[in-house]
Parts: C-alpha cells; sequence; structure tokens
C-alpha cells in the first residue's frame, strides 16, 4: 500500500505500507520549519517546558536533549490486561495517520519507525484500561514506548525488535498527544459494528419469517422522512419475502420495530464512523504546528469521540434486548405454531430455553455499559486537568458492547434456524445463503446437547 496522502491509510488493508517519496519530502519541509521555530526562543509546551502543573517550569539545553524520552518512560503507568493485537495495531495505524496532516511536526524518520513496527508485526503492549488523564498519555506511552527500549511487545517476529529510535525534538510529546488510542479503537469497532448491524437485519428478517408476521409494519412508506429507515424496512421485506396468510394481524413489539432499531443502531455506526473521520482529519495534537506556528489545542479532549461511542453502545443494548424478547416469543407455541421451547419433544427435552437464558444474562451485562464515560470527570494534575471525556474508556466499553451483542445476536441465530427445521414455512431466497452457512457449522438438533459449541460455531464463522 502506497501512501501518498493520510487519508490513503487505511485499517482494513493489512498489506505492508510504504510512504511515497512526495509525502516524505513534505513532511521534512514541515519538521524543518517547525525546529526553526523552536529557535525562536518562545516557550512551547512539553518541549521547551515541563508538562501539565510543571508546565511553568523552563528547561534548559541539557534538560531539553532527555526531555522527550523522558516524557514516555515517566508515564508508562499501565499494566495487564493488555489490548488484543488488532486493537493496538490500530493504535499505532491511527498515530501514523495523524502523523501525516504534518501537525505533530514529526520527523519522517519517525515515521518510518512507525510503518517499519506495522510491517514488522511487532504489536506493542497497551494496557486496556487506567488512561486516567485529560488525553492518553498512561496507553501511549505504552504504545510507542518499545520504539526507544522502553516497554514490551505482544508478538514477537523472529527478526525481533526494531533498534532503538533517538527522539528529537517534540517527537516525545507527539507520541504522547492527541486521541489516537480511541480513534484508532473506535476505526476498527465501526467496522465490526457495521458488519455486525448487516447479520442483524438479516436474523430478524429470519425471525419474521419463521413466525408468519403480517408484513405491514415493514412497507417502505411507514419511512418517510427517513430514508434510512426506509430503506431498512424494504430490506428486511426483501429478505424475509411475502406471507400471503399471517398468523395474527399483529405480531409481538419486537417483531414490529425490528426496522426502527435496526436503523437507529446503523445511524449511530455511521455518526460514529463520522466522528472517527473528524478525528482522522482534524486537529488533535498540542501543541500542533499551524501555518508555521506552535499552538496549543484542545483536541485531545476528545469528546466527540466518547459521545459517539457511549450512542452507539446504547444503541447495542436496546438491539440486543430487543432480539431477546423476540427468542422469548420464539420458544412460545403461541406465537410460532410450533412445539415448546423449539424442541422434538416437550418435557423430555428442554429445548433451547436455555440458549435464551443465555442471552438474557449478556443483555443485562450490557445494560450495565450504557452509561455515559463522559459523565462525571475527576481533577488530576494538581488541578491543571480538572475535566476530561474518559474516551479511552468509552471505547473499551464499545469494544465489549458490539463482542456481548454478537453474542446476543448467535444466540437468536441459532434460535431462529431451529425454528425453521421444525417448520413447515421455506427459508426465504434472501436468507438461503445466510442459513446455508448455519447448516455447515451446526448439525441438526433432533435433541438436547450442549448449546454453548453451537454458539461457539456461529461467532467464529457466521455472525
Amino acid at each position: 500500500m502506497l501512501i501518498d496522502d493520510a487519508a490513503d491509510l487505511s485499517l482494513s488493508d493489512p498489506g505492508p505500507i510504504e510512504l511515497s517519496r512526495g509525502l516524505l519530502e513534505r513532511l521534512e519541509t514541515t519538521r524543518y520549519a517547525a525546529l526553526a521555530a523552536l529557535t525562536a526562543g518562545a516557550p512551547v509546551y512539553g518541549v521547551t517546558t515541563g508538562m501539565g502543573a510543571l508546565s511553568k517550569v523552563r528547561l534548559n539545553d541539557a534538560e531539553q536533549r532527555v526531555h522527550q524520552r523522558n516524557l514516555l518512560q515517566a508515564r508508562a503507568a499501565g499494566g495487564e490486561p493488555w489490548l488484543p493485537p488488532m486493537e493496538a495495531r490500530a493504535v499505532v495505524l491511527a498515530r501514523l495517520r495523524t502523523f501525516l496532516t504534518g501537525d505533530a511536526a514529526v520527523s519522517p524518520e519517525l515515521c518510518l519507525q512507525l510503518v517499519a513496527m506495522l510491517n514488522s508485526g511487532l504489536v506493542p503492549a497497551i494496557p486496556a484500561s487506567g488512561a486516567g488523564s485529560a488525553g492518553e498519555i498512561i496507553p501511549l506511552a505504552h504504545a510507542f514506548g518499545p520504539l526507544i527500549g522502553i516497554g514490551s511487545f505482544l508478538t514477537m517476529p523472529a527478526k525481533g525488535v526494531l533498534p532503538p529510535f533517538e527522539l528529537g525534538p517534540k517527537e516525545g510529546i507527539a507520541l504522547l498527544a492527541g486521541i489516537p488510542g480511541c480513534t484508532g479503537r473506535a476505526w476498527l469497532q465501526v467496522e465490526n459494528a457495521q458488519r455486525l448491524s448487516k447479520n442483524l437485519s438479516l436474523i430478524a428478517a429470519g425471525a419474521i419469517a419463521v413466525i408468519g408476521a403480517n408484513r405491514d409494519p415493514y412497507n417502505p412508506l411507514c419511512g418517510r422522512g427517513d430514508d434510512l429507515l426506509a430503506a431498512e424496512l424494504e430490506l428486511i421485506l426483501q429478505l424475509a419475502g411475502p406471507e400471503p396468510a399471517p398468523r395474527t394481524l399483529q405480531s409481538p413489539v419486537s417483531f414490529r420495530v425490528a426496522g426502527q432499531v435496526i436503523s437507529h443502531l446503523k445511524r449511530s455506526v455511521a455518526r460514529l464512523d463520522e466522528a472517527v473521520q473528524r478525528a482522522l482529519t482534524g486537529v488533535t495534537d498540542s501543541p500542533a504546528f499551524l501555518d508555521g506556528d506552535f499552538v496549543g489545542t484542545a483536541g485531545f479532549h476528545g469528546l466527540d469521540l466518547a459521545a459517539h461511542c457511549d450512542q452507539l453502545v446504547a444503541a447495542l443494548a436496546h438491539t440486543a434486548e430487543v432480539s431477546t424478547a423476540r427468542m422469548h416469543r420464539l420458544l412460545d407455541p403461541a406465537v410460532t405454531g410450533l412445539p415448546a421451547q423449539l424442541t422434538t419433544a416437550p418435557g423430555p427435552q428442554a429445548g433451547l430455553v436455555t440458549v435464551h437464558k443465555r442471552a438474557v444474562a449478556t443483555s443485562h451485562y450490557l445494560r450495565r455499559l450504557a452509561l455515559p464515560s463522559a459523565i462525571g470527570s475527576l481533577e488530576t494534575s494538581n488541578g491543571q486537568e480538572d475535566v476530561q471525556s474518559f474516551g479511552w474508556e468509552a471505547v473499551g466499553v464499545l469494544t465489549e458492547a458490539v463482542r456481548l451483542t454478537r453474542e446476543v445476536a448467535a444466540c437468536e441465530l441459532l434460535t431462529v434456524h431451529q425454528a425453521f427445521a421444525l417448520s413447515e414455512r421455506p427459508v426465504p431466497a434472501g436468507l438461503q445463503e445466510l442459513f446455508g452457512e448455519i447448516a455447515n457449522v451446526v448439525p441438526p438438533i433432533l435433541e438436547d446437547r450442549p448449546y454453548g459449541v453451537d454458539l461457539a460455531a456461529l461467532l467464529e464463522y457466521v455472525v
């Protein structure tokens, strides 16, 4: 992947990264101008001064020469559990992408060092929690400390670590600045949530089809004024297919509101994606080198990302609750016309009742995660940092919420699969590919068995 502009850098392309000559030259020009600005003698936060409550302290030349390394060393206060490799890689990739805008005014050599880390497969050990500051200095110290010989890696390819990099002026604070952690991790979760939301449309359509639900609620005309809702209703209608003889005039509410619930989820994902793009292209470094001068900014606050992570968590929690409610109705013969609890022998066999109970517990846990992260700021740095958005924590909660909603989706998918197996209703044409995939990993359910094995297979191969 040849990168000529910051926007060319993609999370979804796992191939080797190469920075174009033109991009490196532009970075070199910016770096030269920034170094020239430093010689003017005006104080520059974190470069010629201390940080936080010590920002009033001016550093002499000798102190400045070791200061950038010390910044990373003194702030690596985190510990296990570490981020999974995919999330850790996303943090590094987001920091590289924002470096390529030139705001951080780092050297091309530092950018190439990050490229070398990404291309080598080395993944830094980054703490999953404990970022209690106005920004992400603790996790970022762990993310980039290994560049200078501090910290550790999660993975270690046969060719070993990279040679230690010697940081130049401003490059230590640049590695700690901004919100690349929240940005990279949210970037990754947007992709995960997009895949999940597509699967949820299919699963809901399957549930609607297998109970013979009245199709009126999915008429695209019901989405007037909301193009996203209208499109979701049309999609569900196409996937579920027509139903000339619905079982009842009105299905349970959990079936009727599928379009509203999933379209809201998709809208929340899209809004987070927009916030991620703003974070990738906006000014988040402080100080940032803008129009030839160092400018102190507040881009590290990251409220935009934190708030949209919170919104998506709430949407996921509601989606999981509605999915869990549909599952309960699918176990009820009064709704489906099928054997109780979707078993071949009600009484001697328990059926899928415990699969629903797993979904209930998971939905309850999700509900507890829906507290907004940005509520309840705490002071640090002797009051210098008197508010914070807790974006790092917000995206951590989102990651867990996506995982838990996938679990609920797998539970409903298994339930719908079994309902079709016991029903005379055929799988609609729009859903045959999905249920064909399920048949490849889930053997026919003819009697009770450990359903956790089936759910694990669905999570790995289907959902």
